[in-house]
């Protein structure tokens, strides 16, 4: 893959990009159609990247994690995507999820629920939207009430990633009045009395992990379950989750727009028309010129955007925002592009591009949707010229 060039990484982080990229070419990209056509949930593959420590990348190593940056995360993603948005996407969830465990934590939920994240032997679920509270996150209605040394939560999560399969749901659920300082976030287990899925939803994309409802009918959850032990500050757990979670969909647009422009690129390269190869068609090397620069962008920005949140930039929510809406629209546009390229070959579901272009069309929803992005980044503006 024509991704990143050796001297833009040093030894330790060229070794961290190989891993990954190793593992999805030999792990995932085989096997990528099949598991899109019979919706197959790849979870003993997912436990494999997990050894080699892709399932806590970025949280604590003194509770099993890997102890590596946010940069290092959205190249590992970049590169499993690279093989199968999909399952690359899933698994940035997961870590979303185990960095807000091990962040949030209390001593003892972290040594409880980190290792087993780490080791994927636990697959965790993030459920925040509802469906009456979607991009208005702060309006959800799910309630938790406590009763004694439990919680008892009352309502139901909506397009839950992993529904169904996941033994751990990260749920936000409102323990307060109305508005973001009422609501807290809880550990749920599967198996928990009155938790139960909805079928699984019909998706455009994303074949191979599961998507369903999460319903909760007075589901009673230790108050130890209670994330940091602390009610009212489940909002900004879940805030805080989504810029990292932001970062890795955008990966996960760009490893899926780089194999698409690389198929591309390769079938004009062999493709002849009219006498010659298509790439020496001026329009079809200016169409490539574009799409390359469109993945340069996209991957120095999303670079940019994650060594600010390992920073803790004061500016890192608006470039998690501006990195996630410019890469994941500029990176679908180029594997539309790439399909084109490849003229009615690519809308044949052998040659891998529509898979691709229907994995990362919801890159483009969840997350935050790119207009809810545009609002973070304008209201961060806003703000700044007004202090000015």
């Amino acid at each position: 893959m024509t991704t990143i060039t050796d001297g833009s990484l040093d030894a330790d982080e060229r070794v961290i990009v190989e891993t990954a990229a190793g593992f999805a070419a030999k792990r995932l990209a085989p096997f990528a159609l099949e598991w899109d056509e019979s919706h197959h949930f790849p979870v003993d593959e997912l436990r494999e990247a997990a050894e080699l420590g892709m399932g806590a990348i970025y949280c604590s190593e003194d509770v099993g994690g890997s102890g590596l940056r946010r940069l290092d995360g959205v190249r590992i993603f970049e590169q499993l995507a690279s093989a199968d948005p999909a399952v690359a996407a899933f698994l940035s969830i997961h870590n979303m999820c185990a960095w807000m465990v091990d962040h949030y934590g209390t001593d003892e939920q972290r040594v409880h629920w980190v290792p087993h994240l780490a080791s994927m032997e636990t697959v965790a679920s993030y459920c925040l939207t509802e469906p009456g509270a979607g991009s208005d996150a702060a309006a959800l209605s799910t309630k938790a009430v406590r009763s004694g040394d439990d919680y008892v939560l009352t309502g139901v999560k909506q397009f839950i990633s992993g529904a169904g399969s996941s033994d751990v749901y990260v749920l936000m659920a409102r323990t307060g009045d109305s508005g973001a300082r009422g609501i807290s976030t809880f550990l749920v287990e599967k198996g928990t009395p009155g938790l139960s899925f909805g079928a699984q939803e019909r998706k455009m994309g994303w074949h191979a992990q599961p998507t369903a409802q999460v319903i909760l009918d007075e589901v009673r959850v230790p108050a130890a379950n209670l994330l940091g032990g602390e009610e009212g500050i489940g909002f900004g757990i879940a805030m805080n989750g989504l810029n990292g979670g932001r970062l890795n969909i955008a990966a996960s647009s760009l490893g899926g727009a780089q194999s698409a422009f690389d198929r591309a690129a390769t079938y004009v390269a062999s493709r002849k028309a009219f006498g010659s190869a298509l790439i020496d068609e001026p329009t079809i090397r200016f169409t490539l010129a574009d799409m390359a620069t469109s993945l340069q962008a996209s991957r120095l920005m999303l670079w940019q955007a994650a060594a600010a949140l390992d920073a803790g930039a004061p500016d890192k929510v608006e470039q998690c925002a501006m990195a996630k809406r410019f890469v994941t629209d500029s990176c679908f546009t180029v594997a539309d592009q790439a399909l084109q390229l490849h003229g009615g070959y690519g809308y044949l579901n052998e040659y891998g591009l529509e898979k691709i272009v229907r994995d990362l069309r919801v890159h483009r929803i969840l997350e935050g949707t790119n207009e809810i992005m545009r609002v973070v980044v304008g209201r961060s503006i806003a703000a700044r010229y007004r202090e000015n």
